[in-house]
Parts: C-alpha cells; structure tokens; sequence
C-alpha cells in the first residue's frame, strides 16, 4: 500500500512538472522570448547535448570537490558530536562555535581561503566541509543526546562495557537523526562547491555558470543548473536509499 502511495506521489510530482515544461515551451514560441532572456526547454536540452563533453569535464571536478567535502565533513561530524555527548564541557566550547559558524555567508569567507589556499581543489573542499559539517554534528550530538538512559543503566547493571552499550543501545538511536544530517549536508556539498568555484576555478559547475552568465548564454546557464539540481537529487537519493538499507526496521511494509 505504501509503495502504491509512493508510485502515486511521484506521478503526480512528475506529471506537474512536464506539464510546466510543456506550458513553457508554448509561451516562448508565442510571446517569441529572445533565448538570452529566458531559453525554451527544447534549447536548453539542445545545448546539454551539443555541449556534454564540456559539461562532464567541469561536472567531474565539482563532484570530487563536493564528496571529498561531504566524507570528511561526515566523519569529522561524527567525531565532534561523539565527543560533545561524552566530554559535557566541550559541547559549551563547541556547540556555539557551530551555531555562529552558519551565520557567516560561505560567500563572504571564501575569499579568504582562495588567498590562504590558493585556487586548486584544496578550498573548495574547505568549503564543503564547513558547509556539511553543521547539520551532521548537530544532528548526532541531538540523536545521542535523547538515547533511552533506563536502557544504557540497564546494560551497565548487566555488566555490559562500553563499546556493547553503544552496539546495541546508542547507534540505534542515532541512526535516524545521523541518517537525516546525512541528507540535508549531501544536497549543500554541490551547492558549496559551486559557490566556492565562483570565486576563482579553473573547472566545475560553478565557473562554467560565471563564464555563461558573462557571456549571455543563458541556455548554458540553465543546462548548469540542471545539472547541480540532478546531482543533488542523485546524492539525496543514495543516501535514502543508503538508509533504508542500514535501517531496514524503519520500512513500514
């Protein structure tokens, strides 16, 4: 039933969208919109396929920029939160540390690691990692910090040491929230990559989209765009996948 529901949804979703993309096409042909205006769909897919090498050759570099970011970020998140929920006074030190550190625009600051780092791939990793590394962090050190506590002094009643309590009592717990900062930081990696590569890069999405912008060929412009929405969608959906196959229990059949 719930797949039905799913199947359901996902047309619904689908079929609204071709309808929009169809209403589009049919008022750029009436209203004969100039392309550097506002492109047809027709010219947009045109151009994604006249241009794909080149698309690809930039898509790569903003992947590997944005996984690199994601995995570090994850495994530094994972660190910093397991290290909040044991030592008390390091979430004081920390916690706000990650609060102020997201009212800081990314496009303010990246200047900063452009002149520090240079423009390789090292900054724009930097980047991602600040980027994803909020929503992970904050989620774990949330998910532990509502773990059963009758459970965990039950199992040290019974003898259990540490790395049992946290097998079998903590890491369930935490899946959920761990598995939901997962997500939200998996669609920010493409976003931080791209913003960090409109300061200066030699490839990615993101000086791919400055050089169309400059040059007025929006039907490039929007075929960027498509690309960094598939990839974060790609992204989320791994990771949901990912989920369901670690947290089978949470699949209401």
């Amino acid at each position: 039933m719930r797949k039905w529901q799913n199947t359901e949804n996902n047309f619904w979703s689908v079929a609204f969208i071709i309808f929009i993309v169809f209403l589009w096409e049919l008022m750029i042909h009436i209203y004969a919109i100039p392309v550097y205006i506002l492109p047809a769909p027709s010219k947009i897919l045109l151009t994604l396929m006249e241009s794909k090498e080149v698309l690809w050759e930039h898509t790569k570099i903003t992947l590997l920029e944005a996984l690199s970011g994601f995995f570090i970020a994850m495994v530094l998140g994972i660190l910093i939160a397991g290290m909040m929920n044991r030592f008390r006074i390091l979430k004081k030190i920390f916690y706000p540390i990650l609060v102020i550190s997201q009212t800081i625009p990314i496009i303010a600051i990246a200047p900063l690691f452009m002149i520090w780092m240079g423009f390789g791939i090292q900054p724009k990793i930097v980047i991602v990692i600040l980027v994803c590394l909020f929503p992970i962090a904050v989620n774990v050190t949330e998910g532990l910090s509502v773990v059963d506590r009758d459970l965990v002094n039950l199992l040290k009643v019974m003898k259990a040491n540490s790395w049992q309590i946290f097998h079998k009592v903590e890491l369930p717990a935490v899946m959920p929230a761990f598995f939901s900062g997962l997500k939200i930081s998996a669609t920010y990696s493409i976003m931080g990559a791209v913003i960090a590569e409109w300061i200066g890069a030699k490839k990615g999405l993101g000086i791919y989209m400055t050089r169309a912008m400059s040059s007025f060929r929006t039907e490039a412009l929007f075929a960027d765009i498509i690309i960094i929405i598939v990839l974060s969608i790609g992204l989320f959906k791994f990771i949901e996948w990912l989920e369901k196959k670690v947290m089978p229990w949470t699949i209401i059949k």
